[in-house]
């Protein structure tokens, strides 16, 4: 099953799991939107990679409602929801946006959720491209999961992670579910993800946020 058909089955109660998916996600996402605050721009120019239902988009219109954003996401039923929660105000692309041409000119580039299902390689070419679109003092900022650095720590982080989701009332349905999706998962390090930034040309790459596998990074173009 490809990734667009994983996410198409999943749109209709892909928001409704989250606080149970992810046990950080008031810190998770909220990290992720206070990191917007860093660019001092009067009207924001937004890039959403993988917008989805667009979760992360509402959270930063909140702050933000003058926000200018533009949502890439390959799914055409994550997108029928996000359409639904936005109704107009964000410019939504049904695209894969590895490989879309998505222009130049934001201040903010953001994704949630998404980027773990690329290849290494993959990132590292898609960094590239989000560097080249950002205005300089511009900033990528991405919610994600990451691999552990070691099998030992990897092992560690989904065991604590399947216990918080378990306390908080995790089913067997929404498990299989879960782990149905998360074949298609090509989690990279931490470690490996910042080198491929600094690589791309961002400057101040730093993690910010980091429970388990749930990791929020950044980098500034400069």
């Amino acid at each position: 099953m490809s990734v667009k058909e994983v996410f198409d089955n999943v749109a209709l109660e892909y928001d409704r799991d989250r606080k149970v998916l992810i046990p950080c996600f008031d810190d998770f996402y909220g990290m992720a939107v206070r990191l917007v605050q860093e660019v001092d721009v009067e009207r924001l120019r937004i890039l959403d990679l993988g917008i989805g239902t667009g979760l992360l988009s509402a959270l930063i219109l909140e702050e933000y409602p003058a926000a200018e954003i533009t949502g890439i996401d390959l799914s055409s039923r994550m997108l029928s929801e996000a359409e639904k929660r936005f109704a107009g105000k964000v410019r939504l692309v049904e695209s894969n946006y590895l490989e879309q041409d998505f222009g130049s000119g934001y201040d903010v580039i953001v994704s949630s959720l998404s980027i773990h299902h690329l290849s290494g390689a993959e990132k590292a070419r898609l960094f590239k491209k989000v560097y080249a679109a950002l205005n300089v003092n511009g900033i990528f900022i991405n919610a994600d999961q990451v691999a552990g650095q070691s099998v030992r720590l990897e092992k560690l982080s989904r065991d604590i992670w399947y216990e918080q989701m378990r306390s908080l009332g995790l089913s067997a349905e929404l498990l299989a579910a879960s782990e149905e999706r998360m074949k298609e998962d090509k989690m990279s390090t931490l470690a490996d993800q910042l080198e491929w930034l600094a690589q791309a040309g961002f400057a101040d790459v730093n993690c910010w946020y980091k429970s388990g596998i749930f990791t929020v990074y950044a980098g500034f173009k400069s």
